[in-house]
């Protein structure tokens, strides 16, 4: 006879509801974020780079790049996810209706609320699955900067 429990024996995939939500720890965007983000993608945009330009902007002072917000969502929701959920994830499948709704300063710090939407038996895909999710990042003063849904191959 196992110990193991029949919970135990189940996937990611079906231990996962829809409804099941998710709030990662915060994470504050710094100068270096930026200015490595910049160096790594490619993208010198004033919007990011040059602070005496986007003084008289309708923002104020530099954003960070969406992009980069995005990037630190995903970081975000790794560092979040147990371990089953790590070990289950087969890869990243999709994103739609991603929207940039607010911009991110340096010094804001941003948090990810996730929460399954949907999920869909993959049967001639590697994995069990895919789990859509709805994914919002909100910065610290409660404003809504990104929102998306993510999908996720799982077994």
């Amino acid at each position: 006879m196992s110990s193991t429990s029949d919970a135990d024996a189940e996937g990611f995939f079906e231990q996962t509801a829809v409804g099941d939500r998710m709030v990662t720890q915060g994470r504050t965007i710094t100068e270096a974020d930026v200015t490595n983000f910049a160096g790594v993608s490619g993208d010198f945009n004033h919007l990011h780079t040059d602070g005496a330009r986007m003084a008289d902007s309708a923002f104020g002072e530099r954003i960070a790049h969406g992009m980069l917000v995005l990037s630190a969502a995903t970081g975000l929701i790794w560092q979040a996810r147990s371990i089953l959920e790590r070990e289950s994830v087969v890869a990243f499948y999709g994103m739609d209706d991603l929207r940039f709704t607010a911009p991110t300063f340096i010094g804001d710090t941003i948090r990810v609320e996730r929460e399954v939407l949907e999920t869909e038996r993959t049967p001639d895909a590697p994995g069990t699955g895919t789990v859509r999710y709805q994914v919002d990042v909100i910065k610290d003063d409660e404003t809504t900067v990104l929102s998306c849904e993510m999908t996720s191959l799982v077994e």
